[in-house]
């Protein structure tokens, strides 16, 4: 198998050399004041966005870059730490990280080990087999990756026209050093642009009572119990099955749909009018879409459904809220209230459990994002540009970040922060702004060249006096 890998891993290096052109390097390298050296580039995030950015700005010369990540090399994004899922939501033909090199694609890499007419019997591919699949990209495409090594709050030095990145070992190998970037691109996945949430009255219970769907859990310490999960999406899906198949007694999950939603709107986005030019629409209709979304909402996979369906002890709680918890010792009640349009009792009834696990998602809000705190406060939302009509408000959307054509953020006042569009935010926020891009498998493919010609044309414009000195000294004769 690894004899298959390493051909195409030389195949990809002949399509690269192949494609090679424009093939000299561009950008003039910088040092800072005190002989520093300076990136070009910083991604903060080796996921599989962070991974496709690099390998994207490495195509267009931009060699002098880093990748930072806080985890493990090749442990970054969901796949190998807190997915639960079998397989991943995304149909297999989707492509994205390949940025159009055939030998690059997941289906390429699955044959090499498998051969022919094994994608045609793949149904969905598993989320151990996507970490290996990122992690043989990384290598063949020798992306600089530091490992185990966490950022904290950029720094905006004016002088030297560069961020300061400071850095923070999170384990073995970690850096403790602050770097120096002329751009810096955010690749932090679905929370980069606020966090995981919990409501208040389960974070107010005893906190070996609780836990969200993104933790670490441990899950053989629910054996014989009885777990309490509040939430529809596919996630709360996953840690429900996972439980029961741990040996959890029962597994109750509520969610305040009277039923659960059976329509994906992300497969109808699926095409390349929505996937390349949604970013192109005015604002009033990049609105209405993302709301329409939003409204239409997630569902679980159809294969993540049955997952949970065939364990006896799994209950659906359709058109249930929860009105308020109150722990005993070990034991939790639960008192629900019946909502609107759900068919059930009217009186809130009170069910015990042992556990609760909260799929409730994240919250877009950059003021909780540390590594932009010292000037969140000049980065332009969505609230500061747009105003909706009064029956189409939307407290989360209008928090997301504004951002310009290449992810950049954007000015909250004209003039007060002008090097935010030296800063690239390829997260989940970046959805009402440019459509699918970070944290989105099936945007991919569009979003990373928009992405990357960001970046690269605004250091061409940069540096456009320095590139017009370099004409007027060429003198390479002909003849």
């Amino acid at each position: 198998m690894n004899d298959s890998l390493d051909r195409l891993a030389e195949r990809v290096r002949r399509d690269l050399d192949l494609l090679e052109y424009p093939k000299r390097p561009w950008l003039e390298p910088r040092r800072s004041a005190e002989g520093e050296p300076m990136y070009d580039v910083i991604i903060v995030g080796a996921g599989q966005g962070g991974l496709a950015a690099a390998f994207g700005l490495m195509r267009e010369r931009l060699g002098n870059l880093l990748v930072v990540d806080q985890n493990p090399l090749d442990r970054a994004g969901p796949w190998l730490n807190f997915a639960r899922m079998h397989t991943l939501r995304t149909p297999k033909h989707v492509t994205g990280p390949d940025l159009g090199v055939p030998n690059l694609t997941p289906r390429a890499w699955y044959e090499a080990q498998h051969g022919d007419g094994s994608w045609e019997s793949l149904g969905l591919i598993p989320r151990e087999s996507w970490a290996a699949y990122l992690a043989w990209y990384r290598k063949t495409l020798a992306i600089p990756v530091q490992a185990n090594t966490r950022v904290g709050a950029l720094e905006w030095d004016a002088r030297e026209r560069a961020w300061r990145v400071p850095c923070e070992a999170t384990g073995e190998g970690g850096s403790n050093a602050t770097l120096r970037a002329r751009r810096v691109v955010l690749a932090t996945g679905i929370e980069g642009s606020g966090q995981w949430q919990v409501p208040a009255m389960i974070r107010a219970l005893p906190a070996h009572l609780y836990a969200h769907t993104r933790a670490d859990i441990d899950f053989d310490a629910l054996r014989g119990k009885r777990v309490a999960v509040l939430g529809a999406g596919a996630s709360s899906f996953d840690n429900a099955s996972t439980a029961l198949e741990r040996g959890a007694s029962e597994v109750r999950l509520f969610f305040r749909r009277p039923e659960l939603v059976k329509v994906n709107s992300y497969r109808w986005a699926e095409f390349v009018g929505f996937l390349k030019h949604f970013g192109d629409l005015p604002d009033d209709d990049k609105w209405r879409f993302i709301l329409q979304i939003q409204r239409m909402g997630q569902l679980p996979p159809a294969d993540t459904y049955r997952r949970a369906l065939s364990n006896p002890g799994f209950h659906l709680h359709p058109g249930t809220g929860w009105r308020s918890l109150e722990a005993r010792g070990d034991t939790i009640t639960i008192t629900t209230t019946t909502l609107p349009g759900a068919a059930g009792p009217t009186e809130p009834p009170t069910i015990d459990c042992d556990f609760i696990i909260a799929g409730t998602g994240f919250v877009t809000d950059l003021s909780l994002r540390p590594e932009l705190a010292n000037f969140e406060e000049h980065i332009a939302r969505w609230s500061d540009r747009f105003t909706p009509p009064e029956g189409d408000r939307h407290e989360d959307l209008a928090r997301h970040p504004y951002l310009g054509n290449g992810f950049e953020f954007t000015e909250r006042e004209p003039g007060a922060a002008p090097y935010l569009a030296t800063l690239h935010n390829y997260t989940f926020g970046g959805l009402l702004s440019l459509g699918f891009g970070g944290a989105s498998i099936s945007g991919m493919k569009y979003s990373i060249p928009r992405l990357v010609s960001g970046v690269t044309g605004s250091l061409f414009l940069e540096d456009r006096a320095a590139h017009f000195d370099s004409l007027r000294r060429f003198a390479e004769r002909e003849f």
